[in-house]
């Protein structure tokens, strides 16, 4: 049997939230712009972030429940902007792997925000 890998165009990571309006400002606040577009009620996304994207979606049952990483190659750069948007993290972790911030949206969906390490000359 020959396997064949998926072709990806690209990636949307998703948001279940139970109220939509709400959810929408705070993830605008959180991409620090709109959504690029509403295709269909109750339905938001982000395109073309390095290949991926975010879709926030009124999903009763599902709401509060998602785990969504972005990478973003200056951590203190995001959450400064973040602070100006009065969005707070609730955990910051730092190791081998690199740094993680964590927020939450007001449904209780985990946004981690990472950025890999710093890779030396010698690396």
């Amino acid at each position: 049997m020959t396997t064949t890998s998926i072709t990806v165009q690209s990636i949307f990571a998703s948001a279940a939230v139970s109220n939509f309006d709400e959810a929408l400002i705070w993830y605008e606040k959180l991409m620090g712009r709109p959504a690029d577009s509403k295709p269909i009620p109750g339905m938001a996304q982000w395109r073309n972030m390095g290949g991926a994207g975010l879709q926030v979606w009124k999903d009763n049952e599902r709401a509060g429940n998602g785990i969504i990483t972005i990478v973003v190659p200056e951590l203190e750069v995001e959450l400064e902007r973040l602070s100006r948007q009065g969005l707070q993290l609730a955990n910051k972790i730092e190791g081998d792997f690199g740094r993680v911030a964590q927020i939450f949206d007001g449904e209780g969906n985990r946004i981690n925000l990472a950025e890999p390490p710093k890779r030396s000359a010698n690396n």
